[in-house]
């Protein structure tokens, strides 16, 4: 992976975690007082889901900061790599949980029924993404496993050649 893409995924990251703790601060209270005629754990509820969600994305782009670092020395292939990837993996699994618990709240109430649906359709897409970091991780073993073999080969090699 390039430099110039990492400085540009490291951009695009570090302007979502400054959006994420903006919406956090900024736009989950004054949600709070907008849905002042709810009741009060319904309201509990609404912004609870949407600073955990965000809060799963912010974790999300922690370790995917800390995976690119890993890129840019040249230590991606290791197994302490893995640790990141399941925390991504919990992450994303954990978004779709409250997704699907957000479309939950709003389906007895007055939210329309395809609001309710593109709510659990977005919950169904994270569940997705979740297998395809699983299916990353399963190509990230193979790839050290492979470098491990090339590494054990070159030194055999370097003491044959001798």
């Amino acid at each position: 992976m390039g430099r110039a893409t990492i400085v540009v995924l490291r951009v695009l990251i570090a302007i979502a975690l400054v959006g994420s703790v903006a919406v956090q601060a900024l736009i989950a209270p004054m949600l709070w007082l907008d849905l002042g005629a709810e009741e009060l754990w319904g309201r509990i509820a609404i912004v609870g889901l949407i600073v955990l969600g965000v809060g799963t994305m912010q974790v999300f782009g922690i370790c995917v900061w800390m995976l690119l670092t890993r890129v840019r020395k040249g230590s991606i292939f290791s197994a302490s790599s893995f640790r990141l990837v399941d925390v991504i993996i919990g992450a994303i699994l954990v978004a779709a949980v409250l997704t699907f618990a957000f479309a939950a709240l709003l389906a007895p109430g007055d939210a329309a029924p395809g609001i309710v649906l593109l709510i659990g359709g977005a919950g169904l897409v994270l569940c997705g993404m979740a297998l395809l970091v699983v299916v990353m991780k399963a190509l990230l073993r193979q790839a050290i496993d492979r470098d491990v073999e090339a590494r054990s080969l070159r030194s055999e090699l370097d003491n044959e050649v001798i």
